[in-house]
């Protein structure tokens, strides 16, 4: 899995939450052809793993009928990464606050702020069945 600048790396699963470990070990090989700092391999694998989590159960509501599709491309020192669902969508704007108060002990809802808060920039598309986030790699 060799990737050049700008070059386009592609994964595509069904909705299985099995295949999270495939997406695992995918990113674990990316990270380490780049050589990315392991503090940056933490955000990384833990954002894109959320994302295809969401994907599998909340967007294809883990149908493996449905496919994730997760798409890696380097732009010099940014690595974007899409993925998406064949799900309706979402409004990011409705999830509810992890960290207010009456929501800090709920189990779950913390996937869309994990994914805010390790990656350098998030962007939803497609009516919310698609997210692209971006890490600064340089």
């Amino acid at each position: 899995m060799k990737m050049r600048a700008a070059e386009q790396v592609m994964l595509k699963l069904p909705s299985n939450p099995r295949n999270i470990s495939v997406v695992e070990s995918f990113v674990n090989r990316l990270i380490e052809q780049y050589k990315i700092s392991p503090d940056l391999h933490c955000n990384i694998l833990v954002s894109v793993t959320e994302a295809v989590n969401n994907a599998i159960l909340h967007g294809n509501c883990a149908d493996e009928a449905k496919n994730v599709l997760i798409q890696f491309k380097r732009f010099r020192n940014t690595l974007a990464v899409r993925i998406s669902d064949e799900g309706c969508g979402f409004d990011p704007q409705t999830i509810p606050d992890p960290t207010a108060p009456e929501n800090l002990t709920k189990c779950g809802g913390r996937g869309v702020f994990l994914m805010q808060q390790l990656s350098h920039s998030v962007k939803y598309h497609n009516n919310g069945s698609t997210v692209e986030m971006q890490f600064k790699i340089a």
